[in-house]
C-alpha cells in the first residue's frame, strides 16, 4: 500500500520533506562546533578592545587635561585673529598752535600667502601696483611664510586698486603715517619717525617717550575670506600720544631758512646756519639749517643733508670771542671802556709766534679794540690775566660744555684744561683760536651781554607765559651795557660789520672769519664766516648767530657774508614779535654805501 502525501508531489513537495528531514539533524555532532576554542585567543581579544579604550581614554585626558592649552592655541589660530588699534602719536606744535608734525591715516597691504590665489594676470598686475617685479612678489609670497607686509603706509590710489583685484588673501590695515607741514624749513627741528612711528631724530627722537602713545587690541574671529565675524573677549583701547608744544616760532623759522638758504646759494658756500633766541625767556625761536630735506620724503637723503649743524659742527669762534675778553678786563678793573691800548705796528710775537692785525691802527681804546677786531688789543688784556681766570668765565658762559637741551647731537666743543696752556696758547684764545664751539653755544653765550650779565638755560619747548627764568651770573649789569655799546660800534659805521644794521632798530654783534682746520693746520682758501649779535640794543629781545661754510667767489669777511643774514633775520624776527622800533627810519642812511674794516682773523 502506497504512502499518501496529502501535500502532492513536485517541487513543494520535495521542500516539505526536505524541511521535515532535518528536524532529526543533531547540531552537536558538526564537526565545526565540536572543535574547542582555545581560552588564550579570547583573552587576548578581550586584552586588544580594553587597550584600545584605554588608548583612547588616555588620548582624550592629553587633550582635555594635560595639553588643553596648546590645542587651544592651535584651535583659535585657525579663526581667531588679535588686532592691533594703533595709538596716533602725538602733534608737534610751534609756540602759535601751528601743526609742525601731524599722523594720518593710511593703508597697508597684507598677505597670507599660502591662501592667496590669483591667476597669473592679477598676479602680474598686483605686482606693477605694487612696484616689483613677478620675481620678487612671488617671493614675498613664499607659502611658508604665515605673514607677509606686502607694501607699508601705501597711498589711497594704490589700495584702492589692489582692492579692486578682490584677491583672495590680500588685506588691508589701517596705520599711521607722519606728516610735515613746514617741510624742509623745519626738518632739522622737528626731525621723522621710521616705517614704525618710532622718532629717529629732532623733537621726534627727544620726545619719543610723550609722543608715541600706547597701541590696543581686539580679538576677532575671521571667515577664510579675513573677514571680521565677531569680536570676543576683552577689547583693549588705544591710548594717543601726547602733543608736544615747541617754543619755535614756524613764521621766525621759515624766514630764517629761506635767508641762510639764499646766502649759502648767493656765495656759493657749502652750508650754513642761523639760531634766534629769545633772551627774555631763553626760548629757541628758530634753528634753520641748509642743505636740508623733506622729513616726508627721505629717499635719496645724504648725510649731509641730515646733519643739524648748528648743533653738532664744531669750530674756532674767531674774533666773536673778543668781547668776552673785553669784559672780563671791564669786570676785573684791568681797564675801562677808554683806557688806550698801543696796538702799532700791528703785531707782536709772543713765544716766537707772531699775531697780527689785519691792518695798523696805533693807539685804540677798549671801545675801539671791539670795534676795529684788533688781535693785538685783545691779546694785550687777556695776557694781563692770569689762565685760570679766562678759562672760568669760558666755562660760565657755557664752551666746553653740553647744552642742557631736551635735543640730540648737541655738542660739548673744546675747551682744554688751563694748567696746560702755554703763554701763545692763551694769546690765541683771546680771539677766538685753540677752542670750538657749536653756534648754538656761541648764541646762548651772547646772552650774557643781552640779559645784563647772566647766562640762562635754553629751551626748546615753550616756557608758561609769566614763568620766571633764573640764570648764573657773569658779569655785572654795568660791564654787560659798556660791551653792549662796542658791541653796537662794531656793527656800526666803522666796525666791521655795518651791513647787519637794520632800518628801525638798534643792533649789536661780533663778526668772526677763520681759515677752516683742515689734517694737523689751516687751508688758505676755506673760510667760515659768522656773525653773532642782539637787538635791540636799548632793550634787547633776541640773539641771532649766524654761520656760513666754505663761502667762494671773494667774499669771506663774516660783516660781508653773514652780517646782511643777520640784518634780514632780526628786522623780521622782532617785527613778528611785535617789538616796537627804536630807532627813527631814515631811508636816506640806509641806502647810503658803508664800508666795513677789514677783520683781523
Amino acid at each position: 500500500m502506497s504512502r499518501f502525501w496529502p501535500f502532492g508531489s513536485g517541487k513543494k513537495a520535495a521542500a516539505v520533506r526536505a524541511v521535515s528531514n532535518s528536524r532529526g539533524v543533531s547540531y552537536s555532532s558538526s564537526p565545526l562546533l565540536a572543535a574547542k576554542t582555545p581560552p588564550w585567543r579570547s583573552r587576548f581579544l578581550v586584552a586588544l578592545v580594553g587597550l584600545a579604550f584605554m588608548g583612547l581614554l588616555v588620548r582624550a585626558a592629553y587633550v582635555q587635561v594635560f595639553a588643553s592649552e596648546f590645542f587651544q592655541r592651535q584651535g583659535e589660530a585657525r579663526y581667531a585673529h588679535t588686532m592691533e588699534l594703533p595709538a596716533s602719536r602725538g602733534r608737534i606744535h610751534d609756540r602759535n598752535g601751528q601743526v609742525l608734525a601731524t599722523s594720518v591715516a593710511v593703508p597697508s597691504i597684507w598677505a597670507i600667502p599660502k591662501e592667496v590665489d590669483a591667476d597669473p594676470d592679477k598676479r602680474r598686475a598686483l605686482a606693477k601696483l605694487l612696484g616689483l617685479s613677478s620675481q620678487e612678489l612671488d617671493k614675498k609670497l613664499d607659502p611658508a611664510s604665515r605673514f607677509v607686509w606686502l607694501r607699508r603706509q601705501a597711498d589711497h590710489d594704490t589700495a584702492n586698486a589692489i582692492k579692486a583685484l578682490g584677491l583672495k588673501g590680500v588685506f588691508q590695515d589701517r596705520e599711521y603715517k607722519r606728516k610735515y607741514p613746514e617741510g624742509e624749513a623745519a626738518a632739522h627741528v622737528v626731525g621723522f619717525t621710521n616705517i614704525e612711528d618710532r622718532g629717529q631724530e629732532g623733537i621726534e627722537l627727544a620726545f619719543q617717550k610723550e609722543l608715541q602713545g600706547r597701541d590696543g587690541s581686539r580679538s576677532v574671529v575671521r571667515d577664510r575670506l579675513g573677514r571680521v565675524v565677531e569680536d570676543f573677549g576683552e577689547l583693549v583701547p588705544a591710548s594717543n600720544g601726547r602733543d608736544v608744544e615747541l617754543s619755535v616760532d614756524s613764521k621766525v623759522q621759515f624766514f630764517a631758512y629761506q635767508r641762510i638758504r639764499d646766502a649759502v646759494a648767493e656765495h656759493k658756500a657749502k652750508a650754513g646756519s642761523v639760531v634766534v633766541l629769545d633772551v627774555k625767556t631763553g626760548e629757541l625761536l628758530a634753528l634753520a639749517n641748509f642743505p636740508s630735506y623733506n622729513p616726508g620724503d627721505r629717499r635719496n637723503l645724504s648725510g649731509a643733508q641730515l646733519r643739524n649743524r648748528a648743533l653738532t659742527d664744531i669750530f674756532e669762534p674767531g674774533s666773536t670771542m673778543k668781547p668776552f675778553i673785553a669784559a672780563l678786563a671791564l669786570e676785573s678793573g684791568r681797564v675801562a671802556p677808554e683806557t688806550p691800548i698801543q696796538t702799532a705796528p700791528g703785531r707782536m710775537t709772543i713765544t716766537g709766534s707772531t699775531i697780527s692785525d689785519a691792518h695798523p691802527h696805533g693807539v685804540l681804546t677798549v671801545r675801539e679794540v671791539i670795534q676795529k677786531s684788533s688781535n693785538v688789543g685783545t691779546v694785550k688784556m687777556a695776557m694781563q690775566m692770569p689762565p685760570r681766570e679766562m678759562h672760568e668765565m669760558f666755562t660760565a658762559i657755557g664752551l666746553g660744555q653740553r647744552p642742557q637741551l631736551d635735543f640730540p647731537g648737541a655738542v660739548t666743543g673744546k675747551l682744554r684744561p688751563y694748567k696746560t696752556w702755554r703763554p701763545i696758547e692763551q694769546a690765541t684764545m683771546s680771539y677766538g683760536y685753540g677752542l670750538s664751539a657749536s653756534l648754538l653755544q656761541l648764541a646762548r653765550a651772547y646772552t650774557v651781554f643781552a640779559r645784563d650779565g647772566d647766562v640762562i638755560p635754553i629751551t626748546m619747548t615753550k616756557r608758561p607765559d609769566g614763568q620766571p627764568v633764573s640764570g648764573i651770573k657773569v658779569f655785572s649789569p654795568t660791564t654787560a651795557k659798556e660791551v653792549r655799546l662796542m658791541l653796537q660800534m662794531a656793527a656800526g659805521d666803522g666796525g666791521t660789520a655795518p651791513k647787519a644794521q637794520v632800518s628801525g632798530y638798534s643792533v649789536g654783534g661780533k663778526s668772526g672769519t677763520a681759515h677752516k682746520q683742515e689734517g694737523k693746520g689751516y687751508a688758505g682758501n676755506k673760510y667760515r664766516s659768522w656773525f653773532v649779535g642782539l637787538a635791540p640794543i636799548s632793550n634787547p629781545r633776541i640773539v641771532v648767530a649766524v654761520m656760513v661754510d666754505e663761502p667762494t667767489g671773494g667774499v669771506y669777511y663774516g660783516g660781508a657774508v653773514a652780517g646782511p643774514v643777520f640784518s634780514q633775520v632780526v628786522a623780521q624776527s622782532l617785527r613778528l614779535l611785535n617789538v616796537a622800533p627804536d630807532l627813527e627810519v631814515k631811508p636816506q642812511i640806509v641806502a647810503k654805501q658803508v664800508t666795513a674794516v677789514e677783520e683781523s682773523f
